[in-house]
């Protein structure tokens, strides 16, 4: 991948990036590692790093936006993805990631964008507790949504990007993907406009099946990871 960004016309590597070693699985099941996710964060918290997370499953979010809360206690998480992952639990545990935004909401505002794809279940709870999910079909032209969407943000925003938000076109490579997603010229000019006009403290990009697509599929989320880093840090 090239150094220099087009569009922010920098190196935006300049910024300073270091890259850490893996969180190792924990063993002991979902919980474990959400508390083993949650640790890393709060120490890099504690050296006032931006931390942009990549994993596979979405669960992980859980534990960097437990640390976040710690010190943003206002924070709003903005999730991009085809699914609302709002289950209370799957496939035996709370910690799956068909819960995750289940989770999220019990202790902090959600905002989900792209959604595409739910069960009854969760058409109930939206209901229920009134969320207004930004449905895929009823986003387009993306950029004239994005006020909307940035309106119902609070001022401090983390933001989870489940790759299956994007279309299969250009995203296959994910465990369940979905026809009919956002494309990378829609997502951006969203994800800009909001390190531009929010306080985002900690980005992660998550669900990558890199065996299950072609490379430009693990390009596009390096890319994206690149350029969320220059957004956020424009200022």
């Amino acid at each position: 991948m090239e150094l220099y960004d087009l569009e922010a016309d920098r190196e935006i590597h300049t910024i300073g990036i270091h890259t850490l070693n893996f969180i190792q699985p924990a063993m002991e099941g979902p919980s474990g590692m959400v508390d083993r996710v949650r640790d890393a964060a709060l120490e890099m918290l504690k050296e006032d790093k931006f931390v942009v997370m990549l994993g596979g499953e979405h669960s992980i979010t859980l534990g960097q936006v437990q640390a976040l809360l710690t010190r943003y206690p206002t924070l709003t998480v903005l999730q991009l993805d085809a699914h609302t992952d709002l289950r209370d639990s799957y496939l035996g545990t709370k910690y799956s990631h068909a819960c995750i935004m289940r989770r999220l909401w019990e202790i902090c505002p959600i905002v989900q964008v792209g959604i595409r794809s739910l069960s009854q279940e969760e058409r109930d709870f939206i209901s229920i507790d009134k969320l207004k999910p930004f449905y895929m079909h009823k986003l387009r032209p993306v950029e004239n949504s994005i006020k909307s969407i940035l309106s119902s943000l609070g001022d401090i925003v983390y933001i989870t990007i489940d790759l299956d938000v994007f279309d299969t076109s250009q995203m296959a490579a994910v465990g369940t993907p979905e026809p009919g997603g956002l494309y990378w010229d829609e997502a951006l000019p969203l994800l800009k406009a909001v390190a531009e006009t929010k306080k985002v403290v900690g980005v992660d990009l998550v669900e990558l099946c890199p065996d299950q697509g072609n490379a430009s599929c693990a390009f596009l989320a390096a890319k994206l990871a690149y350029k969320m880093i220059g957004y956020c840090f424009n200022k």
